[in-house]
Parts: structure tokens; C-alpha cells; sequence
């Protein structure tokens, strides 16, 4: 392989590898910021606008990244970035007016809320009033979670569901198959079991759902966590063990954590936890990611008020430490309760003391670099009603769970409803040759908006495969371009795409080029001035001659125009300018009466092609920089 050859291939497999790259940055950003790892989301995201990939995408979801992380300074310098955007989604406008109540300025908070309202928003009374909880206000400004079927409920209360291995387990006191029930008489209600389902859509539960082993009893049982392995449960129940019913000196009885171990697909040994007691309530556990701590709620004495949130360290032995109070910023005068760890070790809890939209309403919580909760967000409707809504759970992937509700509409008491948050949009599509139908690797896809701004530009696979992620509600274009292949292009847009389609098809069928011997040896370059784009009037000969071949000589040649910058001057400033000077040099030919229609494409690329190696890391003379600063012309095709 000849050292020039190579060098190129090198040159073209490291453009695949970096976008490649960035690609995957931008979905582990995205899955991040599903799970409220909104820290880490911020460092991809920067890194993503550093690279210039997505740039215009990665600023939106920064912005709303630091409006999570209750940082309004720096939420009001991307929102003010986002909002100059073309085809900005409107919400960010609202977003912008409440990130700039956060650091108050009200007057152009108002200005922002004006321009959202005359873009066809809708403000709705806002129920979080304070500056401190501007974050909800954005957090709510678009629905986030959309409710599905669950057929399992019963007439009486269901809740608690979680899941693991393709098995939902939850609370019920449906005893629905047996002839003697154990009323609760609080609600006159079966007492709660554990039970387990492959799927939402199950509806048929019996006796035969509960989950087999030592877990239920003849008292209150769950709700329940599992360790990752899947080899340990940790379970809510009335202080019930051995068949003793443990009461506190008022005739009270409590509740306790309990474990147990899977034991020949049963669940046995079940032993109380050490910081259990008899005079108060410990229950609703929850695991973090990696089964190290073990979050509980408490009524015991030194807490803030009602019921609070703890967590044990879970030693390596097995052994527990002493609870620790999870602080004000989650725990208030009134009842926190039921927490659930995402996998991002996002905390996720019910509360009737944080500003909510009714009784219990449910909270996540948003974490600090330092792993330090500094603020709740209120998950909104329809999450949480005006009644009792509690018990949730994330599965991995941070877009679907569970949560409970004894909202009206339901069928029993508690209710389990499934959610899915909207899942992230992309376009995929693989480029073919039209000869041979084979896949055409290493071709430049371009992302643009419907103005025509560039967005990204990607490169197929060995495949000639594609993706990126796109919005919703919004019209694009894709370019394609490959060496030796006509150019082709196609509008796309999501508007009216269904919330469950999380891909959009657009594959390309490219006609290659055929190949003759053009009557024409070369169209010659023309230059410019350092940091000006007008013609030079040396440079006219050289349109002028194009011009004449175009229009006299060869009706039918079709070129496309490519102009660049040396390599002074930013990265950002020089593609600027060799878009100018393409625009120019278009302008020119246009205006001498060549036809549109047959210039392909005019771009800019600024200092990505130099023709020597004046790239700032060698003195180079002001000749050596001029052979940079050009524009040069393709034959595209001649009939």
C-alpha cells in the first residue's frame, strides 16, 4: 500500500472511530439524564459541545442538567445559548423565564414568559411559587411520564411493585382462592401478601401468585427489595417472627425490615434486622445500586417529625451499621417514606411535607459532584394526583416502573399504575449502492435543521449504517455524500410521531458516479484575502472561464464549491468564514447567469483541509498560508 493510501485510510478510520465515540458519549449522557445523574450527564454534555458534536442538542440538555442541579447561574447561560437556537422547541423559552426567576431577575423572566406565551405556550398556574423551586417549574414544564395498563389490580389495595429478572413482585391483600381470610381491622381488609407476576398485562392472581417460601404471614408482608444477584430480599412485616406477635408497652405492634435468603427457588431463613425495635415502625426498604447501603422509613425518636428516611451501611460480612438520617433536604416535619435507589443511586421517595400537588406526592432527589443531595423535584402529573401517591420504582433503564395510587378511576383502595417516560428519538438508516445493493461504508451523512443549518455530521459503518438522536416535534434534512456516488438528500420530521417509536427509518440508495474522461483537465482554485471573503479581482478571470464553460462550452456539467481558511483563527471563526466565502464565490457565479440548479452544494470547512502542513505547529511564511485560503470547484458530473 503506497504511504499515501495509507495514510488516508488512517485518516478516515480515526473520523469513524471519533464519531463513533461521540456517539456513545451522547447516549450515555442521555441514559444519565434519564436517571437523574444530571453531575455526570453535565461532564459528557460539555464534552459533546468542546467537540462540537450535537452541539446545539448537548447545550439544551446542559441547561436543563444545571436547572436540575440547582444552579441557576449556570442554567441561565445555556438556556440563553439554547434559546438563539433555530427551531428551538418553545419550552425552552419558558424554561429560560424560570431559571431567570431563579436567579432574579424578574425582569426578563417576564420578557421570556411573554415570548413563550405569544409562541403558542400555555402557562399553567404554577403550584410552586418560591424562586428555590424553579427547578420543578421547568422539571413540569413538559410532561415527563406517561401512565400504561397494569391488569393485576384488585378491589382491595395493591402496591409496592418492583422488579427484577423479568418477575414484578408487590403488596396485596387480594386472598382471593382461599376459604379462610385474616381481616385487617383498620380497613377491614385481607392483610397484605407478597405476590408475583411475569408481566403487567397479567390479570389472573390467586393463591397460587403468592411468592413461595417464608415471607408471608398471617400479618402484614411487604412491600420488599432484592439484592442484584437476586439471592437476598430485604421485606417489610408486622413484628411477627416464630409465630410471635411482638407488641410495644401500649398493645401496639409495629413494623420491621426482615430478610431472607433464596433458597431451591424458595425463600427461607428469614431473620429480623438489627435495628429493628418494638416501639417504633421500620420498614419500605430499598437497596442502592451496588447492595452497600439499605434505606429504610422510621418513625423512632430524633428524627425531624412523622416518619423519615434512613440508610444502614451494609458491611461485607453482612453486618449493619447504625442508621443514619438522610437531613433536611429530604427529610421534613411531616412524613417522608418509601424510598426506592435508581441505578444511577438517584433517591426517590414520598412525601406529605415537600410543596406537592395533594396528599403523599412523589419526589426524586438531585445530587451534587460530591454525591451530596441538594435538592428534590416534584415527578409531576401524572405521576402524582391530588391523593396518595407512593411506592415508586425505576427500572434500570430509567424509562419505565411502577408507582401506587389511591387516586379516583382506580379499581380497589391502592392501585399499581406502570409508567414509560418518553424514550429518546433517533434516525437510523444504511446507505446502499444502487448497482449492487452492497452496503456503502465510510459515507458523510449531514444532520441539518429546516433552515438548513448544519447539526452534526456522522459517518455510515462498515455496514453503511447510520444513527443519531433527534428531537421530537421537529423537521430535518439529511445530506448524503460518498466519493465516486451522486449526492442525495431528503426532508424528514418527527411531528406527529407516536411517544413508544423510539427510531426513525431513513435509508439512502446512492447512484454512482460514471466514471468518463471529462473533457476538462481542471477547474483552477481561486484565493482570498487573510480574514476577508470578497472576491479579488484577480480571481474573476477564473469564474469568468467558469462561467463560460458552464454556459457555452458544457450546458450540462454540474460542479459543487469548496472553500477554506488557513489555519489562523479559531476553529469556530474559520468555518464561519469559509462558509462565507463559498457563499461568495455562489453568489458570483449566479449572478453571471449560471443556473442554480447546477451547483450541487456550496460549503465551508474551514481549516479541516490544508493543502500543506501550516497547521500551527510550524512557522509557515504568508505564501505557505495562502495556498490554504481558497476556494476550488468539482466536476460533479458532465451530462
Amino acid at each position: 500500500m503506497k504511504l499515501k493510501n495509507y495514510i488516508l485510510t488512517c485518516i478516515i478510520l480515526l473520523l469513524c472511530f471519533t464519531a463513533s465515540a461521540q456517539y456513545g458519549s451522547q447516549k450515555k449522557a442521555d441514559n444519565l439524564f434519564n436517571k437523574f445523574s444530571f453531575v455526570s450527564a453535565a461532564e459528557v454534555y460539555h464534552n459533546l459541545i468542546e467537540k462540537d458534536f450535537n452541539a446545539d442538542y448537548a447545550t439544551r440538555q446542559l441547561a436543563d442538567s444545571y436547572a436540575y442541579m440547582r444552579n441557576p447561574d449556570s442554567a441561565v447561560v445555556y438556556y440563553q445559548k439554547a434559546v438563539q437556537q433555530n427551531n428551538i422547541p418553545i419550552e425552552y423559552y419558558y424554561n429560560y423565564a424560570q431559571a431567570l426567576r431563579g436567579v432574579k431577575d424578574y425582569k426578563q423572566s417576564r420578557v421570556w414568559l411573554r415570548r413563550f406565551k405569544d409562541a403558542g405556550g400555555v402557562v399553567k398556574k404554577d403550584k410552586y411559587l418560591k424562586d428555590s423551586d424553579f427547578i420543578t417549574s421547568i422539571f413540569n414544564a413538559k410532561q415527563q411520564y406517561f401512565l400504561a395498563d397494569v391488569n393485576f389490580n384488585s378491589k382491595y389495595s395493591d402496591f409496592g411493585a418492583f422488579e427484577q429478572n423479568g418477575i414484578i413482585y408487590f403488596a396485596s391483600s387480594k386472598d382471593v382462592g382461599v376459604s379462610t381470610k385474616h381481616i385487617y381491622g383498620w380497613n377491614e381488609e385481607p392483610f397484605l401478601d407478597i405476590y408475583t407476576v411475569q408481566n403487567r398485562t397479567d390479570s389472573i392472581i390467586n393463591h397460587k401468585s403468592k411468592i413461595k417460601g417464608d415471607i408471608n404471614s398471617i400479618y402484614h408482608d411487604g412491600p420488599l427489595t432484592i439484592t442484584k444477584d437476586g439471592k437476598t430480599m430485604y421485606f417489610s412485616r408486622n413484628d411477627f417472627n416464630k409465630n410471635v406477635l411482638g407488641k410495644d408497652d401500649e398493645g401496639m405492634t409495629h413494623l420491621k425490615i426482615y430478610k431472607a435468603s433464596l433458597v431451591d427457588g424458595e425463600w427461607k431463613n428469614v431473620e429480623e434486622l438489627s435495628f429493628n425495635s418494638n416501639s417504633y415502625s421500620t420498614g419500605h426498604p430499598a437497596l442502592n445500586s451496588d447492595d452497600t447501603k439499605l434505606y429504610f422509613t422510621s418513625d423512632r425518636s430524633g428524627g425531624y417529625g412523622g416518619s423519615d428516611i434512613y440508610y444502614v451501611d451494609i458491611n461485607n460480612d453482612g453486618s449493619l451499621g447504625e442508621p443514619q438520617n438522610l437531613g433536611s433536604v429530604v427529610n421534613t416535619d411531616k412524613n417522608e417514606m418509601f424510598p426506592f435507589v435508581n441505578s444511577e443511586n438517584a433517591l426517590f421517595f414520598s412525601s406529605d411535607g415537600h410543596a406537592g400537588l395533594g396528599l403523599l406526592d412523589i419526589f426524586g432527589t438531585v445530587s451534587d459532584a460530591n454525591n451530596n443531595m441538594i435538592s428534590v423535584l416534584n415527578l409531576g402529573v401524572p405521576v402524582n394526583s391530588s391523593k396518595d401517591d407512593f411506592s415508586f420504582f425505576m427500572n434500570d433503564d430509567g424509562l419505565s416502573g411502577f408507582f401506587a395510587s389511591n387516586r379516583d378511576g382506580g379499581v380497589g383502595g391502592d392501585d399499581i399504575y406502570a409508567y414509560d417516560r418518553i424514550p429518546q428519538l433517533k434516525i437510523e438508516g444504511t446507505i446502499t449502492d444502487a448497482n449492487t445493493n452492497a452496503p456503502v461504508p465510510n459515507a458523510v451523512v449531514t444532520l441539518l435543521d429546516s433552515n438548513d443549518n448544519k447539526i452534526a455530521d456522522l459517518q455510515t459503518d462498515e455496514n453503511g449504517h447510520f444513527e443519531i438522536n433527534i428531537d421530537r416535534d421537529t423537521d430535518y434534512k439529511l445530506n448524503t455524500k460518498k466519493d465516486n456516488y451522486i449526492d442525495d438528500s431528503r426532508m424528514v420530521t418527527t411531528k406527529g410521531v407516536e411517544n413508544s417509536v423510539t427510531s426513525i427509518n431513513a435509508d439512502f440508495v446512492l447512484n454512482p458516479v460514471v466514471e468518463k474522461e471529462l473533457p476538462i483537465t481542471e477547474l483552477y482554485p481561486i484565493y482570498f484575502d487573510f480574514n476577508k471573503y470578497d472576491i479579488r479581482r484577480e480571481s474573476t478571470a477564473e469564474l469568468d472561464r467558469i462561467v463560460d464553460l458552464m454556459m457555452n462550452k458544457y450546458p450540462n456539467m454540474v460542479i459543487k464549491i469548496e472553500s477554506h481558511t488557513d489555519s489562523r483563527g479559531t476553529y469556530a471563526y474559520n468555518n464561519k468564514l469559509s462558509k462565507e466565502r463559498a457563499n461568495a464565490t455562489y453568489k458570483y457565479l449566479i449572478a453571471n447567469g449560471v443556473d442554480a440548479s447546477r451547483i450541487t452544494e456550496y460549503d465551508g470547512f474551514g481549516e479541516r483541509k490544508l493543502t500543506n502542513d501550516c497547521d500551527g505547529t510550524i512557522n509557515c511564511n504568508e505564501d505557505q498560508h495562502q495556498l490554504n485560503r481558497r476556494t476550488q470547484f468539482i466536476v460533479v458530473k458532465m451530462e
